[in-house]
């Protein structure tokens, strides 16, 4: 495994490969990290992944010092992967400037669901999410379905932008009582994580209730919340959309996500389910 830092070096190591299937992460990496990487062997003859905290997507107040950098042990669960290639730039590398003038500016969507509550997030999403397409050149590049908006944006953005890449979902990675998989778990109590997959347990009520012919979305919403709230969560959103588009669901629609971001102590842990009528 090839550990790469500079886009010279970066570069050149692209010119050598045929097929190359592509894994952006911040790092911290777990098993869910690991499950985009299992799939993308399978796309491509070479598969690299990135390792780089994004300053562009974190907002006032969020963790971006406090992220977790794990290089050392990132590196060792690719390499037993089987990884072609880390790119592992710093900071002054990926952003010359310092100061990124020009940035990706997603559509409307953005500024709802996670957006409504982290403006600018998926700006610096797709901004660097776009400086490292241009720089990897992938033919393929995987993405997890538990960060859903974030996936819906990069699809459209590949789609709308003509960027010859193909993105493919991979379904989230859960612990064995449901909670998904995150680099933020690590930030919850004994007593926090006990009771963590509460969110992902509400989420799949409202799935059970709409597959049983309930249509009164709001309500379902509603009791979610309420449920989550009582039992200690402050949260943001519980929302029935529509799975191809993310507008909100009407009836009729066959193709459904129920989403929801809610913080239990420290971390904002979300979660997601699609549903298909």
């Amino acid at each position: 495994m090839q550990l790469i830092h500079t886009i010279h070096d970066l570069r050149a190591w692209r010119k050598k490969q045929t097929t190359v299937a592509f894994v952006p992460t911040m790092g911290n990496l777990h098993e869910g990290h690991l499950r985009l990487v299992k799939e993308a062997k399978k796309q491509a003859d070479s598969v690299i992944v990135s390792i780089f905290v994004n300053r562009l997507q974190f907002g006032q107040g969020e963790d971006f010092g406090a992220y977790p950098r794990t290089l050392e042990d990132d590196l060792k669960k690719l390499a037993e992967e089987g990884v072609s290639a880390v790119f592992a730039p710093n900071e002054k590398e990926l952003y010359p400037n310092i100061k990124q003038d020009f940035q990706i500016e997603p559509p409307n969507i953005q500024n709802e669901l996670c957006g409504a509550f982290r403006p600018g997030h998926f700006r610096g999403v797709a901004t660097v999410v776009t400086k490292l397409f241009n720089l990897v050149q992938p033919d393929i590049a995987c993405f997890g379905k538990k960060d859903y908006q974030q996936l819906h944006i990069i699809k459209t953005m590949v789609a709308d932008l003509n960027i010859p890449i193909k993105i493919i979902g991979v379904d989230t990675g859960r612990a064995p009582d449901g909670l998904a998989l995150s680099s933020r778990n690590g930030y919850l109590t004994v007593n926090e994580r006990d009771h963590a997959a509460e969110l992902f347990k509400q989420l799949s009520k409202i799935e059970v209730a709409i597959k049983a012919g309930e249509q009164n979305y709001a309500l379902l919403e509603e009791t979610a919340k309420n449920t989550l709230t009582q039992a200690g969560w402050d949260v943001d959103y519980i929302e029935i959309r529509n799975a191809n588009t993310l507008n909100i669901a009407h009836m009729g629609d066959k193709d459904l996500v129920v989403l929801g971001a809610a913080r239990l102590g420290k971390p904002r842990l979300i979660d997601n389910i699609e549903i298909h009528l």
